[in-house]
Order: structure tokens, then sequence, then C-alpha cells
């Protein structure tokens, strides 16, 4: 039988729970063809979400078509222009013949060809010939304009990982001819979703530098309801004539705050480790077993920090907020509050802490959180 706890993919149905009012405000914003942005911590629920609203969507009666691009990878702007028109392409075609066909029509004149040898090669659509100028760019992120309006179906596109975009060489000029695009398409056709796992770099996009400003709606994650999550947990061992106590549930709520890709890979382990009731020993071995599985990764943090990001970092984990105060820089040997400002960029640029609206510090792993404070730093409980 399979597992009620899935972790190894994205989850819409039954396992999707949960976000009810935030999928509604998604449906309503792709509806009106509304552009979003949505940057939250790694296997926090953004990709489920934005299937389950298509699901619901398409439940609904609602048709359009829909696309992903991870810009993962993707290192230079003729690639990552050649990469999407692909994905774009395939939505109105199935064959090379349609592909061709679609390419002459929308993207004449441009640096991007159909090469069928090269297709029959790689699988891929678009080949470049030579540099992508501006006109090009505009191309291709005006094509899903053009093919929803002839094809009548509304188009979104999910551009993932949308941080990485800085790491290609004239990444500022591609999003000004982006926003621009974006500033002059037709209403009703299309939507771009970009999303993020790297909190601080998507914040340091669309909040400080303010690319796309008044072009897309920032969509924040709430937290899915503890209630919720332990019915869950509940619901999903009984599938398997297992018990447990919802008090245990909480605590698995809260150790991972309700982070549920986390909480569907516990629960996976304890499922395997237990035939009947499961117990607070139960969830111990699991809980050992998933930190052995991720300590490496959080080992090799540890290791490009220096020692003064350490110190922070410990500060941090001990609940203090007030970084550049005396008593805190002395305490835990910060130097100076000059100092103290460049650790708090170097931990977000390293996407380890973000900081709130009201300036509070917080780690963006719960695991690696509770690893550092137990494990590394053994920082006891009443700290």
């Amino acid at each position: 039988m399979d597992s009620p706890f899935i972790y190894s993919k994205y989850v819409t149905g039954r396992g999707n729970i949960g976000r009810k009012d935030t999928q509604t405000v998604l449906a309503n914003l792709l509806d009106q063809c509304e552009n979003v942005v949505m940057y939250e911590p790694e296997k926090s629920g953004k990709e489920s979400l934005i299937q389950q609203t298509f699901f619901n969507m398409r439940i609904s009666g609602k048709a359009f078509l829909s696309t992903e691009l991870s810009l993962m990878g993707i290192c230079t702007r003729e690639d990552l222009l050649a990469h999407l028109g692909s994905a774009i392409i395939r939505l109105g075609g199935t064959t090379p013949d349609e592909y061709a066909s679609i390419v002459a029509k929308y993207l004449d004149g441009s640096c991007f060809v159909f090469d069928p040898d090269t297709f029959a090669v790689t699988d891929r659509i678009l080949s470049v010939k030579g540099q992508a100028g501006d006109d090009d760019i505009r191309a291709i992120l005006g094509l899903p304009y053009r093919l929803a309006g002839d094809l009548g179906q509304k188009i979104y596109v999910i551009l993932a990982d949308f941080q990485e975009i800085t790491r290609q060489e004239g990444w500022e000029s591609l999003l000004k001819t982006f926003e621009a695009v974006l500033r002059e398409a037709p209403r009703g056709l299309c939507a771009y979703i970009f999303t993020g796992a790297a909190v601080n770099a998507m914040k340091e996009l669309f909040e400080h530098a303010v690319w796309f400003h008044r072009l897309v709606n920032h969509l924040q994650l709430n937290p899915v309801e503890p209630r919720d999550i332990t019915d869950f947990i509940v619901k999903g061992f009984l599938t398997g004539g297992k018990v447990i106590d919802r008090d245990l549930c909480m605590g698995i709520c809260n150790l991972f705050r309700g982070n549920l890709w986390y909480i569907n890979h516990f629960s996976a382990i304890c499922d395997h480790l237990s035939k009947g009731y499961i117990t607070e020993a139960t969830l111990m071995e699991a809980l050992g077993m998933l930190i052995a599985i991720h300590e490496p990764r959080f080992k090799a943090i540890m290791a490009d920090l220096t020692n003064y990001q350490l110190c922070l970092l410990k500060a941090v984990l001990e609940g203090c907020n007030r970084f550049s105060s005396a008593e805190v820089i002395k305490r835990y040997g910060l130097n100076s509050s000059a100092n103290v400002r460049r650790l708090k960029d170097a931990l977000c640029k390293k996407e380890i802490i973000t900081f709130n609206e009201k300036d509070e510090a917080m780690v963006l792993d719960p695991l690696f959180e509770y690893w550092a404070g137990k494990y590394y730093f053994n920082i006891s409980k009443d700290k």
C-alpha cells in the first residue's frame, strides 16, 4: 500500500491540506491574469499550492494551459530564452512540423530557429543563431500572450528558482525588458508566476530593488493550521491500522514549524518503523534517522561560516534580536555594531536566516535550527 505521507513530489488531492484561502486568492489572481510572485523557504509547499490551485480551477470548469521552467543551471541569456520559448511552444504543438510552423509564425526574424537535426538529437525546439538582442527577448517573453490569443486559452508560465536570473551576465537589462513586456502586454491572456526558495535573494529583487513594481502580486504562504496537520497525521497512520497520540502530533508540528515536507518525510519514517501504536521512542528514532540524512548538509553549512558568523547564528538560536546592543556584542564577541550589520548580511546571503517585518531574525530551515541548537552549539532548552 502506498504511504499517505508524500514527500518526493508535489502533493494534490487528499494529501494536500490547508491553505484553502490562499488557493482561492491565487485562483482569483490567475483568473484575472495577474502576475504572481512567491518566495518561501525550500520545500514550503509552493509547487503543491500552485498545482492544487490549477486542479481546483480545472474542476470548476476553467480552461487554460500551463508550463513551468526552472532557471536552475541555465547559465546564459540565450539558453534561458531558448528553454522558455521551447516550453511555451510545446503548449501549441506536439509534432516537429507543428513546432516548425509555430516558430515560423511567431519568431520569424529573431535569432531563434527550429532546427530539425538539433531537435532529433536534443529534443530542444529552439536553436539560437547568434546573440539575443532586445527584440529577441521581447519575442520570447511576449510569445505566451500571442499564442494564448490565437489558441483562445489563457496561458500560465511558472518561472521557478527565479533568483538564479542574477547569475547571468546582463541580467539587469533582461529584467528591464521583461518589465516592459509585462507593462505593455494585452490583458486577460497570460500570467507569469515567479517562485523562489532563496528567500532573501527574492526579497532583494522584488522588495529592495523593486523589480516588477506594480506588475506582480506577492502571495505569501500562511502557515497550515496545526489542527489540520494533526488530523492529517492521525488519519494517515489510521489507514495502515496505526495509532498516534494527538499530543505527539502537536510536538511534530512544533518541531518542524509546520513544514509539511519535513512532517511527511518524518511521518513516513515513523510509519516504516512501527507496527501498531506509535510511541515517543519511535518518534525519537525517526528523528535520529531524519537528522542522519540531512546532517552532512548541515555540517557543510557550518563549515562555510566564519567564527563571527557562527557567533551571530548562536545569538539568533538563543533568541536574541538586539544584536547591536553593547550587551549582546560583548556576550557573543561580535566586535562592533558595524560588524554585526556585515554578519547579518552574510547569513542572509547564505540563506540561513531572514528577518520579518518587525526585523526579528528567524532560521529558515526548521530541522537545521533544531540540529544547530542541540548538536552543534549544545544550547540548553531553558535558553
